[in-house]
């Protein structure tokens, strides 16, 4: 059980995220886990940490992680204090995409410098 007590991180985070259908399995020193999440972005987490924990090419764990919603990349509800280019800067690592946030929530939104908590935004695949 060393494998799984080292990828630890990566099934709390899975826990977390509150993957569907996850299944964690220990095989021959390998870390089997499989799941659903709900978006592309908290698939891409969970990868995130594995790499960060086991490097970039890890064969001590293999995940198969599908996504529940391939529409979007991620929905996310707005924090005080947060403005769109806040978001994209976390979400794409580009404050500038925050129009491409816009423009998928116009919906629900009339000016990108107009957001408030609890508003739940689609965070489009760009």
């Amino acid at each position: 059980m060393a494998v799984k007590a080292k990828y630890q991180a990566v099934l709390d985070l899975g826990e977390k995220l509150n993957i569907q259908n996850g299944d964690v399995t220990e095989e021959n020193g390998v870390l089997k886990v499989k799941g659903a999440a709900n978006t592309p972005y908290e698939k891409n987490l969970l990868w995130d940490k594995i790499k960060e924990i086991g490097g970039e090419n890890p064969s001590d764990i293999k995940a198969n992680i599908n996504v529940a919603d391939e529409s979007v990349y991620a929905r996310h509800t707005v924090k005080s204090g947060e403005t769109l280019g806040k978001i994209a800067k976390q979400y794409y690592d580009n404050a500038s995409k925050y129009n491409a946030i816009f423009q998928a929530n116009t919906n629900i939104l009339k000016n990108p410098d107009l957001i408030h908590p609890g508003q739940e935004l689609v965070i489009p695949n760009i």
